[in-house]
């Protein structure tokens, strides 16, 4: 008999953990191992429990499910990663390929689906859903533009203070925290950056600070 599939899950909204864990629940050879609804305990609750797959939301306060892909990759690479989340955006979408998701499923999908999606992941392979394939398809893919500048000159003090700790894998609130600023603060430096760069999201600028040797 095979061992059961250990999941945990993850989502800031308590009524969807509720609901989640009782549909997964309901798939033959899974066991849902724990519940988190705040990002920021999840490395340790991996720290202390054997997980195969986290199921977890894209938009969640203080670490976003990207973020914690990217953490729980370099940290746990053999722990594997679906995104549960409603953004059908093909720039997010291409972000969280990028860092190493295994599966994006959005939410609208059924427990067959997601039944689906694990047993994929599980099998060593990586679920996208229908949608989601069809949104990629249908959008030219962005990423560093022509424009983009080759030094770190035009850049100013604080926004490079700003683009050495994105790089290191802070979220807003750990840079507004360490740089004794406002999150509004951090979130127009990060505009900035990006426009200044010509990158359209986290993942160009921690590919700038590493060609620039701001990443360490």
């Amino acid at each position: 008999m095979n061992p059961k599939t250990k999941l945990l899950l993850v989502d800031d909204h308590q009524i969807v953990l509720d609901s989640l864990r009782l549909l997964v629940s309901s798939i033959d050879n899974i066991v849902v191992a724990g519940t988190i609804a705040d990002s920021t305990q999840v490395i340790r609750f991996l720290e202390e429990n054997a997980i195969d797959i986290i199921i977890m939301d894209l938009h969640m306060p203080k670490f976003s499910g990207i973020d914690m892909a990217l953490k729980v990759k370099n940290q746990f690479p053999f722990v594997k990663t679906l995104l549960l989340t409603m953004a059908e955006d093909a720039p997010t979408i291409r972000e969280a390929i990028k860092v190493g998701v295994n599966g994006y499923v959005l939410k609208k999908a059924g427990k067959e689906e997601i039944e689906k999606a694990i047993k994929a992941i599980m099998s060593g392979r990586k679920y996208f859903s229908e949608d989601v394939i069809l949104e990629l398809a249908a959008s030219p893919e962005e990423d560093l533009n022509e424009n983009s500048p080759k030094t770190i000159l035009h850049l100013t003090g604080r926004e490079i203070e700003v683009l050495r700790l994105i790089s290191q894998e802070l979220s807003t609130n750990e840079i507004a925290e360490k740089l004794f600023i406002s999150v509004p603060t951090v979130e127009t430096h990060r505009r900035n950056l990006m426009q200044k760069l010509g990158v359209k999201s986290a993942i160009g600028m921690v590919k700038f600070a590493m060609r620039h040797g701001l990443s360490e």
